[in-house]
Order: structure tokens, then C-alpha cells, then sequence
């Protein structure tokens, strides 16, 4: 007889470790699936071998990530169920995120799906009714199982079929984390990380700042931001330039290179040519915008903010020469730094 698979949503938080370790203490196999986006995790692809080592040593746990960025992005646009009290979508990412494990069942051969959510725990979407809402406009009701509160919800489809002991499973319920504690401390998971939320567009400050981005898209292109969008978004220093062009300084090494690799064809590049500096990119700098300055304008306002926030020499600010790429050309400018009253108004 075949072993059983189970497909597991897994955050990485403690819920998530528990719910799989509780189905896996079935003799159960369980593929856990953390999915990431812009707005979550998109660092752990850099290093998947890293992240699913660890989480192997760790609990125990077999994990493989999923991109969801492409229709992900989209859908926080617009989400049929609304935002929280920012500008998350916890309900609609969760039916996302479940239409997308169904869609994977299949190639691994897994019988139901496995979900750490705890009746009563976010105010939101672990509502008894947004739970059943989310199981049905996913196509998952009746293969869903949540095993923490399993024992306070109607039976599912493998409980009843006997692929799954009831008796196994856990009664847990509201906001309180002792109950999941005392269940760690008996599968001897001591290292697990602590409740603070991961999603940006739960931050009121973040979600804000992507909101304001997701606005002006829409009203510039008629569309949502691509993913690159979201990722530059959250690096560096970011300005908007006369003319609403949206410009970004990286504020060391490892953002410099961040932001270098996030350029597009339509983007512009500027670097210090002389002595170390930030490199700067103009999104979408071909695009015309209402009230925009002229291209050469545009150009040294850009260099000067480089130069602004480039090595002092001798203790002073000087000009120095910006090497400028846009549309595959390279061409050298010699700009003066800004002044701070003069970009004060375009910090972001």
C-alpha cells in the first residue's frame, strides 16, 4: 500500500511547522510549500538549497518555495473580498494560495491539503465563516484539513475516508499560543519564530508606500506594477522627481547592486565615475508624465541627487562626473550636488 501525501500551505511560523509535524506523526508524507512574493519571502529564492536545508534540520519538514509574484501583484490591485485594516488581502491570498496548492496535487500525488490556521485567531480571515468562504471559492472544501482546530470543524474528506485519525488532531481555537507551545515542546521543536507578521502590506508604513504605488501605475499605465516594481519600491532611498518620475538611491553596496540588477530597457542607470557614490535608476524615464521636465533637466537632477549623496572629498561636497545609461547608450555628465532644500519635497 502506497503511502499517503498530504500538501501542506507553510508559512515558516509556528502554526505551520506544528500542522505539518501533527499530520506527519500520522505516518503521513507531507510536502510543504512556502510561497513567496514581492510583498513576503522573495529573498529565500536567492537561497532555496540554504532555506530548505534548514528547515529540514530544524523540524524535520521537507519544504519546496513557489513563486507567486506573476498574478499575485495583480490580484492585490483589486481583491473581490477587500483589504484589512491596511492594505492586505488576507482573504483572497489565502484563496490564492489554496487554488495554487490544489493545482500541484496532482503532480505529486497527494490525496488533501494542510493548512496550520486556527479557528478565531485573525479577526479577518480564521472567522468560522471566511473559513468556510475561503474552502469553497478555492475549490478546496472538504479536502482542506486544519489540523490545530480540526476537532472544532465538521469532519473532511480524508477524516472520513480513514486516511486521517480525528483522534490525532487538535481542538485549538482564539489568539492565545500556549496550546501550540505545550504541542512543540512535546515534538521537541525549541527554535521556532516568534508571531510578528512577514506580509509588507500589513506594515501601515509599507502598505502605504505600495498602496500610493499601486495609485499611480494605475493612473500612468492603466495597470497593476510588474513585481520589479514592487522590489524596487522596497530598496534604497526613494525620491519623486518634477514630474512624478520615480527615482531611487541605493544607500550601500549591497543595495547599489539591488537596484542595478532591477533595471529595465526604459530604466536609467547613474553612477559616480570618480569616487564612490550610490547608484541611482529613473524608472520608466522614456515615459512622458504631465509637467515633466525636459530629458537633459531630468538628467541632472538625477546626477545631482548621485552626487548629493556620493563620498565627500576633503570633507566637502564637489562636483564630480555621473555616468548616465539610458537606452542602451552611455554618456558622462559633470554635476554639482543638490541642495537639501531643493529635494526636500521629494523624499518619499
Amino acid at each position: 500500500m502506497s503511502q499517503v501525501t498530504a500538501i501542506a500551505l507553510f508559512s515558516g511560523g509556528l502554526d505551520s511547522i506544528l500542522a505539518c509535524r501533527v499530520i506527519m506523526a500520522q505516518g503521513i508524507r507531507v510536502v510543504a510549500l512556502k510561497f513567496v512574493t514581492p510583498f513576503f519571502d522573495h529573498h529565500l529564492l536567492a537561497r532555496e538549497d540554504a532555506y530548505r536545508a534548514d528547515i529540514r534540520r530544524k523540524y524535520g519538514i521537507g519544504v519546496r518555495l513557489v513563486d507567486l509574484s506573476n498574478g499575485y501583484v495583480e490580484l492585490v490591485a483589486n481583491p473581490p473580498h477587500g483589504y484589512g485594516k491596511h492594505f492586505n488581502p488576507c482573504i483572497d491570498c489565502k484563496i490564492f494560495m489554496l487554488r495554487r496548492a490544489r493545482a500541484i496535487m496532482a503532480e505529486q500525488g497527494a490525496s488533501f491539503l494542510v493548512s496550520g490556521e486556527v479557528l478565531g485567531q485573525r479577526p479577518m480571515s480564521q472567522r468560522l465563516d471566511t473559513l468556510r468562504l475561503i474552502e469553497r471559492e478555492s475549490g478546496c472544501a472538504g479536502i482542506l484539513l486544519r489540523p490545530l482546530c480540526a476537532r472544532r470543524l465538521p469532519a473532511t474528506e480524508p477524516e472520513l475516508a480513514g486516511l486521517v485519525q480525528r483522534t490525532g488532531l487538535h481542538a485549538m481555537s482564539g489568539r492565545g499560543r500556549k496550546g501550540q507551545i505545550q504541542l512543540a515542546a512535546q515534538f521537541g521543536i525549541s527554535e521556532y519564530p516568534s508571531p510578528a507578521g512577514g506580509c509588507m502590506l500589513t506594515d501601515p508604513n509599507l502598505g502605504s508606500r505600495i498602496a500610493g504605488l499601486y495609485q499611480e501605475r494605475e493612473q500612468v499605465a492603466g495597470s497593476a506594477p510588474r513585481p520589479s516594481d514592487i522590489r524596487l519600491l522596497l530598496v534604497g532611498r526613494q525620491f519623486r522627481l518634477p514630474g512624478s518620475h520615480w527615482f531611487v538611491l541605493g544607500r550601500n553596496e549591497g543595495e547599489n547592486e539591488q537596484i542595478a540588477a532591477l533595471a529595465n530597457e526604459d530604466d536609467w542607470l547613474l553612477t559616480m565615475v570618480t569616487r564612490p557614490g550610490p547608484t541611482g535608476l529613473l524608472r520608466r524615464a522614456r515615459q512622458p508624465s504631465a509637467g515633466s521636465p525636459g530629458e537633459e533637466e531630468l538628467a541632472a537632477l538625477a546626477a545631482g541627487l548621485v552626487v548629493r549623496y556620493g563620498r565627500k572629498v576633503g570633507g566637502r561636497r564637489g562636483a564630480a562626473d555621473v555616468l548616465l545609461i539610458r537606452d542602451g547608450e552611455q554618456c558622462t555628465l559633470t554635476a554639482a550636488p543638490l541642495s537639501d532644500e531643493t529635494f526636500a519635497n521629494w523624499l518619499r
